[in-house]
């Protein structure tokens, strides 16, 4: 009579779990059969029979084993087969019973292991459907948990990039500006114009005046042509939790500070809600991008399809010189342009006083 031996599985581990017999007892096998399933801390092992016979169960399923014990038997004569009590030593304890009906599945350990680390709750563990849970059934149960779906302007955001890196060849350059004397001017400004003035009216402003001097930087391609636009149409991101938006500021050079600026606070407001109208957030022929949260140092934006430059504008802390970054379509505008129309908006920036104010 062969006696079937759990081998070494795992050399972390000192017991298993059987966690089913593939073959029913008193049924007759053949050698490398796969006749029971054992679980260790890091995966389900199928063990064969290494002999042609019968096969008697010597442990039940949910019942814990230790390397090289004997947890069945294989022979000729049925009747020779042990009993499960004698089968093991009087010393081990008695292997778990299974779950009563309404008592909920049989957990293996390292399927415990998993759902401890994780918080998964008895109620996410019961929908699994299983009378006994695995690792490989709490895995199954952490792929499902750990998909969500991406909200709808999250999508909208994927799609503009991946459009952006597939047709758009972006070049990028950077300069440092001193933000300080215009931003104690917008703070001053504030109370004038009643509206928040920060970063974004700032830039918005700076960039919007160079529009005459700098035509290709709200140009679009079409073709071997530069369509120029007759306004320059500023879009803003804007963040706040809710996902990404992009509404736009039309004709942002023949606007005054306090419209400018209640134009963008009311923005803000409506990304709260999701609750714009699509003339708010089309029409863009150049972004600035804010990056203003966390003491970023440096950002390089996409280029959003349908514009020839995004300009990345950063504010850090303790009055350090911030880090200005211009992504740009290279088939519209070339190095030397690029450097220039930075080096004319870090004038426009220092020297910035916020034009007419209302």
């Amino acid at each position: 009579m062969a006696e079937l031996r759990v081998p070494k599985l795992n050399n972390n581990d000192t017991e298993y779990m059987i966690v089913e017999w593939l073959v029913p007892d008193g049924t007759e096998v053949h050698e490398d059969d796969a006749v029971v399933l054992v679980e260790t801390s890091k995966a389900t092992e199928e063990l064969p029979a290494d002999t042609t016979g019968v096969l008697r169960h010597a442990m039940k399923a949910g019942a814990w084993c230790r390397p090289d014990e004997v947890i069945a038997t294989i022979g000729s004569d049925p009747a020779a087969a042990p009993t499960l009590d004698s089968a093991r030593s009087t010393a081990e304890p008695s292997p778990p019973a299974m779950p009563s009906a309404g008592s909920g599945p049989l957990v293996t350990a390292p399927a415990q292991v998993l759902i401890d680390q994780h918080g998964i709750t008895p109620e996410q563990v019961a929908s699994l459907g299983v009378h006994l849970v695995r690792r490989a059934d709490v895995e199954r149960l952490l792929t499902q948990a750990d998909r969500r779906e991406l909200p709808r302007v999250q999508r909208a955001v994927a799609r503009a990039v991946e459009l952006s890196h597939q047709t758009i060849p972006a070049a990028y350059v950077a300069v440092r500006m001193n933000l300080t004397p215009a931003l104690e001017r917008a703070s001053a400004l504030t109370k004038e114009v009643r509206r928040p003035v920060g970063v974004a009216e700032i830039f918005v402003q700076a960039v919007a005046g160079l529009h005459g001097e700098f035509p290709l930087f709200f140009a679009r391609l079409d073709g071997n042509h530069a369509v120029l636009s007759a306004t320059p149409d500023i879009g803003v991101t804007v963040d706040l939790g809710e996902g990404l938006y992009v509404p736009v500021v039309h004709d942002a050079a023949g606007r005054t500070l306090k419209d400018l600026a209640g134009t963008l606070m009311k923005h803000r407001l409506a990304a709260t809600t999701g609750d714009f109208k699509e003339s708010d957030l089309t029409g863009a022929n150049f972004v600035v991008t804010l990056h203003t949260e966390g003491e970023v140092e440096m950002a390089i934006p996409f280029v959003f399809p349908g514009t020839a430059g995004a300009l990345a504008v950063t504010s850090p802390a303790d009055g350090a010189p911030a880090l200005i970054g211009l992504a740009y379509d290279h088939r519209l505008i070339n190095g030397r342009d690029a450097s220039l129309f930075l080096a004319a908006l870090r004038t426009a920036v220092t020297g910035w006083t916020g034009g007419t104010l209302a």
